[in-house]
């Protein structure tokens, strides 16, 4: 395990049987995320990323399965565990939480009730030490009159108190690595910018580490320290947040940032990428971005483009593309 680094993915590959064929979901999908630091994948929709987050804590749906790669938690491959070892390290040291609380959430049950229960099977608490454990936990993320959300249900909450309460849930057992999926998604600008703060101050408080899944750049910018531009199910661009949103290489990237509305193109168009994230089951040869690529070459269609590694004052510069191929990495 390399020095700093709690979560290495490495060469990892997913599948779906399907009666139409097999779908290629993640395709050699490779980064790290280092201890104490905010990690955001970005892409679109249907790039990989949320089934990433998934594989990670072993709950790839039916029928996906992984059929190669390695995830390696603190130097421990997680592939190579079976569910009941997975059960102890789900929650207890990796927690996930998703874009729409109200449906992870139980609504026949108080949030007191549940967010107990996971302490109970983690920690072996009393009752009573776990409801301390629960109201101490709903104050650090900031949730008003603990006392009263622990006894109140789900639908008697607002979305941003919900959202709340499942990273109290998801910390609630002393996790290393938070996996937050899109988790600002169905909340207003207001309440998205509260709990942005909110996993940037635990991070500072709690030394916790977080991937963050998103397709928001403007949420990356504002508290990933290092981020991975996924595309069909792998990582084409990578390194410092700062040097991939104002340095990048990647002809994707570049499309994805042309595409922001900015005040310097008011009252024109917006730009946008052509052409849609490829088919799972009908990936492009070559590199899969090469029919939407402005800059196709003859050689992006047939081969695999490298890994090419810039260094840079932030660390090193990642970007698989066959522009930068016969260039020196500096």
């Amino acid at each position: 395990m390399k020095d700093g680094v709690l979560l290495s993915v490495e060469n990892l590959h997913v599948r779906f049987d399907t009666y139409a064929g097999q779908v290629h979901a993640v395709n050699g999908m490779t980064f790290d995320v280092r201890r104490g630091e905010i990690f955001g994948l970005v892409g679109e929709s249907g790039c990989g990323k949320s089934v990433t987050g998934l594989a990670i804590v072993g709950m790839v749906p039916h029928p996906g399965r992984i059929t190669a790669g390695r995830i390696l938690f603190d130097g421990e491959d997680l592939l190579s565990k079976d569910e009941e070892e997975m059960q102890h390290i789900r929650g207890r040291r990796i927690a996930m939480i998703f874009q729409d609380p109200s449906a992870a959430l139980n609504p026949v049950f108080t949030v007191g009730n549940q967010i107990t229960r996971i302490i109970r099977h983690h920690m072996n608490l009393s009752r009573r030490d776990a409801y301390e454990r629960a109201l101490s936990v709903f104050e650090a993320v900031g949730l008003p009159d603990p006392v009263r959300i622990y006894r109140s249900y789900p639908h008697e909450l607002s979305g941003g108190m919900q959202q709340r309460v499942m990273i109290a849930m998801a910390l609630s057992s002393g996790a290393e690595l938070l996996i937050a999926d899109e988790p600002t998604t169905a909340l207003d600008v207001t309440i998205q910018a509260q709990i942005l703060d909110l996993l940037a101050h635990l991070r500072e408080t709690q030394h916790l580490s977080i991937l963050l899944i998103t397709h928001n750049l403007g949420v990356v910018a504002e508290i990933c320290d290092r981020v991975g531009v996924a595309y069909a199910g792998n990582i084409v661009e990578m390194g410092a947040t700062e040097v991939v949103l104002n340095q990048m290489k990647h002809p994707y990237t570049e499309g994805l940032i042309a595409a922001l509305p900015s005040p310097t193109r008011r009252g024109q168009p917006l730009q946008s990428i052509e052409g849609s994230v490829p088919d799972g089951l009908h990936l492009p040869s070559g590199c899969t971005f090469h029919p939407r690529c402005p800059h196709v070459m003859d050689r992006c269609r047939d081969h695999t483009p490298p890994r090419v590694q810039f260094s840079t004052p932030y660390g090193d510069h990642v970007v698989s593309c066959h522009l930068y191929a016969r260039e020196e990495a500096r």
